[in-house]
């Protein structure tokens, strides 16, 4: 008779499982609140205990740790000394396991888990188990995932086994669990810890979605999530209508939500193409910000994505029913602003929470590596500002000059970006020199940029474009400062009746 070892935190489909099992043979030894569920529904097993001569302790602690199970999970059966030891040792063979671990990930996640309920939901026994028979998997089936239950079934009742592929696979996929889990629980500590620079770090993530192909067609692409509840973030965003999301879609809406979320205060929306800002704004209520959002760029934003901080009325929706989108992401639609937006096929419509976790690092991949910086999420105020010309900014300047300089770090480096009113009238991004920038945006803006605010993500090495500036009747500038011509500028400024403030924070983004 083969002996399977059952062990498992997530009890679904756990009784037909077994039942199959014991209709195939295989006796069933099992421990604590899993031997509980299977005597219940009666279904003949044995104690771990009964196995072992040795009785759980430490609270559970202790169980499986033992010669007679490891021994019976790692003997190499085909290995004629090793045969000889298990006999020697009265060591019986374990032929499959079914373990899944002690719910860590979702214990952490629970609000106002105490560090003792953590540190107790650390598995021992559940993955070393794992381990020594996926190590093994030549002789031994090792199930973790209830997915794989149907076809380990099927495959024994065909075979009177399981294949060494599937066994194969199977070893993998717990490999995989195991670095997941450890990696979880290293993050964990150290984040207690206040671990800095760390000398490795593990990173796990878990197949959200397939995508059906990556930023053009000829590239494979998949979607993966940590799993957290993140404000502002399309990781956690729900799909409530229209066709499954492109690689390219998630990229996009990611920015717009980091770029809305800066704007955690006003009514505010943000229109994306690309990647970069096509039109942002705040306003006296929603529908304000939208319209105003919209006029910013009503050209770009067609096929882009719009994101809104408070409900989508009717009246908006109405409007967006009239403009090629590809997303739109709310907090919340109205019932017939769904059924307006719904009408399109093809559109997506997501909610997302402003409530959540703060991501505090970024990640970015490289050939053969990966880098991590802290997120770019220092807010400018007025204290920050320092005046540094004869002209001094009004208050609904210094206004848009923040309200710029929250835009222009979202922006493609070199970036520029022109605000009036709490509203962008030009963005250049992406240029090889400042000026390349300046001029998209003054370009853009045209007749807006009279009075005008204009943000740049960082200093002018020359006094280009001040003085390009000008020729648009450029009211005001902010600008990090910290170039060896700073004063140039700020000369070219005096000069031609501009107003200028530097707030020592550049916001490169490449």
């Amino acid at each position: 008779m083969k002996r399977a070892l059952i062990s498992v935190s997530d009890k679904t489909g756990l009784i037909e499982f077994v039942s199959e099992l014991v209709k195939l043979d295989y006796q069933i030894i099992s421990t604590g609140g899993t031997k509980k569920v299977l005597d219940e529904a009666n279904i003949k097993t044995i104690s771990i205990d009964s196995v072992t001569d040795f009785p759980e302790m430490l609270d559970g602690r202790v169980k499986t740790l033992h010669p007679l199970i490891h021994g019976g999970l790692l003997g190499v059966l085909d290995n004629c000394d090793h045969v000889a030891q298990m006999a020697k040792y009265d060591i019986l063979p374990i032929n499959l396991v079914c373990v899944n671990l002690y719910p860590f990930k979702e214990t952490i996640n629970k609000p106002n888990c105490s560090f003792e309920n953590a540190i107790e939901n650390i598995d021992i026994g559940g993955p070393s188990m794992l381990r020594s028979a996926s190590k093994n998997h030549k002789f031994v089936t090792v199930v973790t995932d209830i997915n794989d239950y149907a076809n380990v079934i099927n495959e024994i009742k065909e075979n009177g086994d399981t294949t060494l592929i599937t066994r194969s696979k199977l070893a993998a996929k717990v490999f995989r669990l195991t670095a997941s889990y450890d990696a979880m629980i290293a993050q964990y500590l150290s984040d207690k810890c206040e671990v800095l620079n760390a000398e490795k770090t593990t990173l796990t993530f878990d197949l959200k979605q397939t995508l059906r192909y990556g930023e053009n067609p000829h590239q494979n692409a998949n979607f993966y999530t940590d799993g957290k509840q993140y404000a502002y973030s399309i990781s956690s965003a729900i799909q409530m209508h229209g066709k499954e999301l492109s690689y390219n879609n998630i990229q996009d809406a990611n920015a717009t939500l980091q770029i809305l979320k800066e704007f955690k205060n006003n009514p505010s929306v943000v229109c994306v193409k690309h990647m970069n800002p096509c039109g942002a704004a705040i306003g006296s209520d929603i529908y304000d910000a939208w319209d105003k959002a919209y006029n910013a760029d009503p050209m770009s934003i067609f096929g882009g994505i719009v994101a809104l901080n408070e409900e989508v009325s009717a009246k908006i929706a109405t409007e967006m029913a009239n403009i090629f989108l590809e997303i739109i992401l709310a907090p919340s639609f109205s019932k017939e602003a769904f059924e307006i937006l719904s009408k399109k096929k093809n559109i997506r419509l997501m909610t997302f929470t402003l409530d959540g976790n703060d991501q505090v690092q970024k990640f970015v991949s490289v050939t053969g590596g990966i880098l991590i910086q802290d997120e770019d999420d220092y807010n400018l105020c007025d204290n920050d500002l320092r005046c540094v010309t004869k002209k001094v900014m009004t208050d609904n300047q210094i206004s848009d000059a923040l309200f710029g300089q929250k835009i222009v770090k979202h922006v493609k480096s070199n970036a520029i970006v022109v605000v009036k009113d709490g509203v962008t009238v030009g963005i250049g991004a992406g240029q090889m020199n400042r000026v390349g920038a300046a001029k998209i945006a003054l370009e853009q803006g045209g007749i807006k940029c009279v009075d005008a605010t204009l943000a740049s993500d960082a200093f002018f090495p020359m006094d280009d474009t001040v003085r390009l500036c000008a020729t648009y009747k450029i009211a005001s500038i902010i600008q990090p400062g910290g170039s060896i011509k700073d004063q140039d500028s700020i000369n070219a400024c005096d000069e031609l009746d501009i107003a200028m403030v530097v707030s020592g924070k550049r916001h490169f983004k490449h």
